[in-house]
């Protein structure tokens, strides 16, 4: 038996019904698909055409650097404020005749502990250095003046009176009484061997003289005596006057006002040090050998003209190199200058402490002024 399912045909007004007839159209069915192809392009098209059409200035963009985050971290001590620095270590030359004295607080080093001090005070004066007549704006590390050679003693005599001289007269020295002694030996018989004496007083200033001469009777006991000038006490002759010089080389001084109130021979603030004790040395070797270079030369350069010699030394105690020569002199006064450094190198070894200083060589500089 068979079972038949009637299926009722599509109203009129049902829409899937026409949907399913043009669908199967084949005609029709690509036109659906063209089309529901186009409307959703343009859909799409719709929801991106705001970023594919954007009119930004592009040039302007790529100039611009991308923007970057950092931070920044402050040091503890910024806002605090720095220490002064100490000031350099300056070396000066002392006083060989004044007494070792430690300072209390100096930046200067030399050759030997002083403490500030001078002749005449300067009332209320606190400077390291003396008040000494000298140039201005001229920097020097002296504050004595004198010879290196062994001090001489000079004899200075005082000039004369200008007065009209009053004629010298001398006096003779006097003389002396002198007699015949008052016996004399004579032969006594026939004894050719005898000899015999007369007997009789001893006179003054008894002499072997055949005859008395007449003179004074106290007379010093000097023979011969020179003439004696007569003195004019109107008129005194010149006293010689001794002159010592201080070892130390001469200098030119720079002028100071102000000096110290101590009161003793002229001295500056200074403690000793290794380094201090060898430069002195050093700047003495120098000068004397320039003075000998000086002497030994027929040529002597214009007064006033400098040389300044800038040089390297290394911790052996040798020049290393001469960096620069910087002259207002003659050619010879320059090379003269350079040889009394370079003559005598080396000048020693430097000690330990110079080296921990120093390191393993240093700059120097020398200005030679010829007066």
């Amino acid at each position: 038996m068979s079972t038949t399912t009637a299926i009722p045909p599509p109203l009129p007004g049902d829409p899937r019904g026409f949907v399913g007839r043009q669908w199967d159209d084949p005609e029709t069915r690509s036109t659906l698909v063209g089309l529901l192809g186009v409307i959703i392009f343009y859909l799409l098209l719709w929801l991106v055409a705001p970023y594919l059409l954007r009119f930004e200035n592009t040039a302007t963009a790529i100039r611009t650097a991308p923007q970057r985050q950092f931070n920044i971290e402050m040091a503890p001590d910024t806002f605090v404020k720095p220490k002064p620095k100490p000031e350099p270590f300056k070396f000066v030359e002392t006083n060989p005749d004044a007494p070792n004295n430690t300072p209390d607080k100096t930046n200067n080093f030399a050759a030997q502990n002083q403490q500030v001090a001078q002749e005449k005070p300067t009332p209320e004066g606190k400077n390291d250095r003396p008040a000494l007549e000298g140039k201005k704006d001229f920097q020097s590390t002296q504050i004595v003046s004198g010879q290196l050679s062994q001090p001489i003693e000079q004899v200075e005599a005082v000039p004369p009176p200008t007065e009209a001289k009053v004629a010298e007269t001398t006096v003779a020295a006097p003389k002396q009484e002198q007699n015949p002694l008052a016996g004399f030996e004579k032969k006594e018989g026939e004894n050719k061997d005898g000899f015999g004496t007369n007997i009789a007083k001893v006179t003054a200033n008894a002499k072997p003289i055949p005859e008395k001469i007449e003179g004074a009777k106290n007379v010093p006991l000097i023979q011969d005596a020179p003439a004696v000038m007569a003195i004019d006490a109107q008129h005194p002759r010149p006293r010689p006057m001794v002159v010592q010089q201080q070892k130390t080389r001469p200098a030119i001084f720079a002028e100071n006002k102000f000096g110290t109130a101590n009161i003793g021979p002229t001295a500056v603030d200074a403690k000793w040090s290794n380094y201090g004790a060898y430069l002195q040395r050093m700047i003495d070797t120098v000068q004397t050998q320039w003075d000998k270079l000086l002497n030994a030369s027929k040529v002597y350069p214009a007064s006033g003209s400098t040389v300044t010699v800038k040089f390297v030394m290394d911790s052996a105690g040798k020049i290393a190199r001469i960096v620069n020569v910087d002259s207002t002199a003659n050619d010879a006064a320059s090379r003269a200058c350079m040889s009394a450094i370079t003559d005598r190198a080396p000048y020693g070894a430097w000690t330990d402490d110079m080296k921990a200083m120093l390191g393993e060589q240093q700059e120097m500089t020398f200005t030679f002024y010829y007066q």
